[in-house]
């Protein structure tokens, strides 16, 4: 799934035109390396966006199969990284 449909199927984003935004201004990386709007995103990847207050890591654990996942089943998805 490319990182653009990923943020926002499972919530991390609200809208998907915000992640390709914040994929074009460059403060969305994975692995550690800038993404791309086409990078497709794979299990155990790590998501880092950052913000202008900080920043934020997440760990993929699976890919959903459908379009948006149910905010309360976002854990089965995304870790949230300290």
């Amino acid at each position: 799934m490319r990182i653009d449909k990923f943020l926002n199927a499972v919530n991390i984003v609200k809208r998907r035109t915000i992640a390709q935004d914040m994929l074009k201004e460059g403060v969305v990386f994975i692995n550690g390396t800038q993404a791309k709007p086409s990078k497709e995103v794979k299990v155990g990847d790590t998501i880092t966006i950052k913000y202008l207050k900080g920043e934020k890591s997440y760990e993929v654990l699976q890919i959903p199969t459908t379009k948006n996942v149910p905010k309360a089943r976002m854990d089965e998805y995304v870790k949230e990284l300290a």
